[in-house]
């Protein structure tokens, strides 16, 4: 009963200060309208990249180029994400994207399929406006990944047949060896077009995908939920430092029960934050938060426990309240950044996306986006678990080197 006490005093301490309730409140909410109205055209609801217009030079008639461009460029799976013209020279490619008509441009060699028969594959030349970086990159990437599994069905194909024509068939009767070439051939060709062609094709874990503004809503939500660790900590520093602490601990109330209504303190704080935030930006901003509201708040009250036991464990690593605020602002950012908070997580590496599995609000971020898409509880146990561990083992580390003290 005393820690809901102690708890309850340092929340209305909390959110009776303006300047708090500014920066954690209002200030998300107005980042979460300009961030969400400037990115609009990032995100859609068909495709996470904008449409890209690719000029192409084919310098002879190849079959197995043509087939490239006709049925994986121009296919159905990507025709939503390119925009494909064909032209008669690189002269026009470079006018083209000087003008800004074209963002990418592509030259096919002469013999470009013929040498993939042979299991070699000639390099394409890519011209690229240069603030299409990313769009040229996605492009080679096809490109190469479409001359790996051509390569690889020729020359396993011309193995296979020439081991069906040395052996002897088993039944009676002749092998119509040009009928059975022609059908594996097509099969395995069909087969790698249609895994080709969902290369860039992002599916969402639910049934629907997000948009700028429900984006930028979970991050500043999962991102100025972490200054609660901040201000967490620069509470209990502040009564340690004026001894305050020290004189609650010498009552007849346990250590144990005053640590933990600290930090009942923080989690109350951070899921009224999150409480208002939700609902400001789904009735202010029009945000769907999704239909399931018990996964939300499953996520919400995990992700308050692991910043609040981050608080707990900041307060017992630092003595002074400005080493507290230069490092607690540092740390916001450098996991603000990390987590996705202020870039999309999918422009990110391979390896970066990696690293961030150690912030605890690109765990929060990427679940409230799942309740979004409409996902099952299967894709939230690992998140919620993460984050939980994260809050537990925080606030036992930080709590036994304070009840040290």
């Amino acid at each position: 009963m005393k820690s809901f006490i102690i708890a309850w005093k340092d929340f209305t301490i909390q959110f009776r200060d303006r300047k708090a309730f500014l920066l954690m409140i209002c200030m998300p909410l107005l980042l979460t309208a300009i961030l969400g109205a400037a990115l609009k055209g990032v995100f859609n609801s068909d495709s996470s990249l904008p449409k890209t217009n690719v000029a192409i030079l084919q310098k002879d008639d190849d079959s197995i180029t043509t087939s490239f461009v006709e049925e994986i460029l121009e296919g159905k799976d990507l025709q939503d994400t390119f925009n494909v013209k064909k032209v008669n020279s690189q002269k026009e490619i470079e006018k083209m994207i000087q003008s800004e008509e074209m963002d990418v441009g592509l030259i096919f060699p002469a013999k470009w399929g013929e040498e993939m028969t042979k299991g070699d594959g000639k390099s394409i030349q890519i011209f690229a406006d240069p603030g299409k970086e990313l769009q040229s990159s996605l492009l080679e990437s096809i490109v190469r990944s479409y001359q790996e599994r051509a390569s690889t069905i020729f020359v396993s194909t011309n193995t296979l047949m020439a081991d069906l024509v040395n052996s002897q068939p088993v039944t009676s009767g002749s092998m119509k060896m040009d009928e059975l070439g022609a059908l594996i051939v097509g099969e395995l060709q069909k087969k790698a077009n249609q895994e080709l062609g969902s290369i860039i094709k992002e599916e969402p874990l639910g049934e629907k995908s997000v948009s700028s503004i429900q984006y930028y809503a979970a991050a500043m939500a999962a991102m100025f939920l972490l200054f609660n660790m901040m201000t967490g900590a620069k509470s209990i520093i502040n009564e340690r430092t004026t001894e305050t602490l020290s004189r609650l601990m010498s009552t007849p109330t346990s250590r144990q029960t005053i640590l933990f209504g600290k930090f009942l303190g923080v989690f109350y704080f951070a899921m009224i934050q999150l409480m208002i935030f939700i609902v400001v930006t789904h009735f202010g901003f029009g945000v769907y938060w999704g239909d399931n509201y018990l996964q939300i708040i499953a996520i919400g009250i995990t992700y308050g426990i692991a910043v609040s036991g981050l608080s707990m464990l900041f307060a017992a690593f630092i003595k002074e309240e400005k080493t507290a605020d230069v490092a607690g602002g540092i740390s916001v950012q450098m996991l603000a950044l990390l987590g996705g908070s202020m870039l999309p997580l999918a422009v990110f590496p391979n390896i970066l996306n990696k690293i961030a599995n150690i912030a605890p609000n690109k765990w929060a971020l990427t679940s409230f986006l799942d309740v979004m898409g409409g996902a099952g509880w299967d894709s939230l146990i690992v998140p919620i678990i993460v984050m939980m561990a994260i809050g537990i083992l925080s606030v036992t580390l930080g709590s036994l080197r304070l009840g040290a003290k």
